[in-house]
């Protein structure tokens, strides 16, 4: 007996801008499986149905690839967060973007100078900036709130055996982390300092 696919068969693009769109998909469900540097020109090629000589073509080497599939999961992870999708259509695109991402650096590829805007980032630290005294601060509130979150998509099970709360629901530990992400990025004032602001 074979089972069927989850994902449904992919049609040739037609048209270099389909063709772009479906290199930097499969390339970034590649990417997200087994990372870059496991992933060759022609995996990418035979995944999105467009010929390995096109994929050199239109995105250029591999490093070139690469950036150009970060790009296009930040973009298309701002543009989620910004539309009214699903929670978990939201879901996916976050947690994509973020093991890709992970398994890029962990290849030995320059993930910062490679995706070269940060959208997301960009409106959580407008969002944030406001409440904090320095933009210095607010930037570590935001590098520590991804720090989080990166933790949790990639080590989430072993997370959970080690403390043992491998019983918790996922809708408490979503809760759970959203409730710290939030306190997170708030500012943290000494001691001191929030006493006098109480008074």
């Amino acid at each position: 007996m074979t089972t069927k696919s989850a994902t449904p068969a992919r049609k040739m693009p037609k048209g270099r801008e389909r063709m772009v769109a479906a290199i930097l998909e499969a390339a970034g469900d590649l990417f997200a499986e087994r990372g870059p540097a496991a992933t060759s020109i022609r995996d990418i090629a035979t995944r999105s149905k467009v010929n390995q000589g096109l994929v050199f073509r239109y995105i250029g080497n591999k490093e070139q690839l690469v950036g150009a599939v970060l790009e296009h999961l930040g973009t298309n992870m701002a543009e989620v967060l910004h539309s009214e999708a699903p929670a978990d259509v939201v879901d996916r695109a976050v947690d994509l973007h973020m093991r890709v991402l992970a398994r890029t650096l962990l290849d030995g590829y320059p993930a910062d100078q490679l995706q070269k805007s940060f959208p997301t980032v960009n409106q959580l630290l407008d969002n944030v900036r406001p409440r904090h005294d320095s933009d210095a601060s607010a930037r570590i509130a935001v590098a520590n709130a991804l720090a989080l979150q990166f933790g949790w998509r990639l080590f989430e099970p072993v997370l959970r055996k080690a403390t043992g709360i491998d019983d918790l629901s996922e809708a408490e530990l979503r809760q759970v982390i959203g409730a710290e992400l939030s306190r997170i990025v708030e500012p943290h004032r000494p001691k001191a300092r929030r006493a006098r602001a109480a008074r």
